[in-house]
């Protein structure tokens, strides 16, 4: 039963005095449940819970989280169809969509469950001591990783599993050993509160301490903002739009104890296209990437926004079919009512700016919510001049640049923001002629594509899914695969510590038999 409340802890509370409602975008209505928005007191209960579960939590084992993790699996497994039916009626997404996001979140959960059970992730280093080195004697020195404290995750619009209540942000940190508050996306918050009531469950049911999980309902930005203010939380986990991770890093930043916020934002995910590969197969590509564009109505993060070519018969070709191929595709319901304005707004823009040439666009009647897919071309020298056409639109929209030569399209690349992904299209080996562009484009981007597709992000240790600003915040880090832990971890050493006191990890015998770096070498033995 969806009750609207929020998560204190184990606690269901709603004492504030402000609710709204969920919207069904593909039956342009309101869904039925009231939320209500948590209020300050709720804010500070939530934190000071985190704070004291850090306590405990940070100290379990790997194993005994393992458990925990696996559990959170097993509890939204076990919501079934009526989690489908809800995450449906928030998202407009079809079921096929929420079986496999479902199928990705657990797949992530049960991830991180196997990489703390194993310990390595820890990253120990051990440098033992030489009381007898000359001319100082060399002490004890033992490195691992250990967790930041309570962390706060911003649900994500576009992804009510996989980035939000329990999605990749929650898991790494759990994992980590750091407390969750998370603050529910108003857009999907009912399906906010069954996924909290499964890592409630699971954390009751695996003796996991009380303050460990928190959700927060807010149709606002006065929530978060307290949230990322609270002087407990200690990071912060937000994937979204640059101009709201840009404000909670800004917030953060301005903290007595300013903290990290590990933001996953905006990116037009440039597609480069080299001319042999256009001219052997412009049409092939065309209808390709015309399903990329407007997957998902457009609303992935690795979006194709950006198309780059060099001037060419292949590249007029691509253009031609590309604008024949995108108005063949059925328009489909964007999430919200607000995203779908905010797309026709954006789209309207970008239109409007001088030198832009509207290649096609479906122009048919659509219900409401449903998105007009849109694709544009303009001139190398007219790109590089707007900034605005830099800039992502988040729906089924995307740009062709036509430059004049080999020259200019590097110096579009360079003058590109960051950038979550970025795509080489080649044939017959002409890469190699390339290789100034491709070293571009890899200062540009955080991940770099060979003849594919950007859309789509594979959950595994190899993943790279963020880059340089505005892509991420810190470039260092991913927001996908088990490596995403590392957000929310620190280094700390220990000197000259009794054996027995030490960390599990770090104690000769290595009881869990984990792969440390002991004087300089990789090994698994006691020392």
């Amino acid at each position: 039963m969806i009750t609207g409340k929020n998560y204190i802890g184990n606690q269901l509370s709603a004492i504030g005095n402000k609710t709204f409602k969920t919207f069904n975008p593909l039956l342009n209505i309101e869904n039925e449940w009231e939320i209500t928005e948590a209020s300050t007191n709720e804010v500070n209960q939530a934190a000071k819970l985190a704070s004291e579960a850090f306590k405990t939590y940070s100290k379990i084992s790997g194993e005994k989280k393992a458990v925990f993790l696996r559990a959170i699996a097993e509890e939204i497994e076990a919501l079934g169809d009526d989690l489908l039916q809800v995450y449906s009626s928030e998202s407009g997404l079809p079921n096929g969509r929420a079986m496999g996001e479902r199928g990705r979140t657990l797949g992530q959960l049960r991830a991180f469950a196997n990489h703390v059970e194993k310990g390595n992730w820890v990253d120990a280093s051990i440098d033992t001591a030489q009381p007898d080195r000359q001319p100082m004697p060399k002490v004890d020195l033992r490195k691992m990783n250990v967790a930041l404290g309570p962390v706060v995750v911003f649900g994500a619009s576009n992804f009510p599993f996989a980035f939000s209540t329990a999605g990749g942000d929650t898991a790494a940190a759990l994992a980590a050993g750091c407390p969750v508050i998370v603050k529910s996306h108003p857009m999907h918050a009912a399906t906010g509160e069954m996924v909290s009531a499964a890592v409630i469950k699971a954390a009751e049911k695996t003796g996991m301490p009380n303050g460990v999980f928190s959700n927060l309902n807010s149709s606002g930005i006065e929530v978060g903002q307290a949230l990322v203010q609270h002087p407990n939380v200690k990071a912060v986990g937000f994937t979204g739009s640059i101009r709201g991770g840009r404000a909670l890093f800004d917030l953060a930043a301005k903290r007595d104890e300013p903290i990290p916020v590990l933001a996953e934002m905006g990116s037009v995910n440039p597609v480069i296209i080299l001319p042999q590969a256009l001219k052997n197969r412009a049409e092939d590509l065309a209808k390709i990437y015309s399903g990329s564009i407007t997957l998902g109505t457009g609303q992935f993060c690795t979006n194709p926004g950006l198309i780059i070519g060099i001037k060419s018969e292949g590249l007029t070709n691509f253009v031609n079919t590309l604008a024949e191929e995108i108005v063949k595709v059925e328009p489909s319901c964007m999430l919200h009512p607000n995203i779908a304005g905010a797309y026709e707004s954006n789209k309207a823009n970008a239109m409007s700016q001088s030198g832009i040439k509207v290649l096609a666009g479906y122009n048919e009647d659509v219900k409401p919510n449903y998105a007009r897919q849109v694709v544009t071309t303009v001139e190398g020298n007219t790109f590089l001049n707007n900034p605005i056409l830099h800039h992502e639109v988040f729906g089924p929209f995307s740009l062709v640049v036509q430059c004049e030569n080999k020259e200019q399209l590097e110096e579009i690349i360079i003058n590109l923001e960051g950038q979550l992904t970025g795509t080489i299209i080649s044939d017959d080996d002409e890469i190699r002629t390339f290789t100034s562009i491709v070293n571009a484009l890899q200062n540009r981007v955080g991940r770099i594509i060979f003849n594919g597709v950007p859309t789509g992000v594979e959950v595994c240790p190899s993943m790279l899914h963020g880059g340089p600003y505005p892509a991420s915040t810190d470039s260092r880090f991913t927001a996908v695969g088990v490596d995403s832990i590392k957000r929310f971890v620190r280094p700390f050493s220990y000197q000259d510590w009794p054996n027995d006191l030490l960390p599990i990890e770090l104690k000769n015998e290595n009881p869990l038999g984990i792969s440390r770096l002991v004087n300089n070498v990789r090994t698994t033995s006691k020392i």
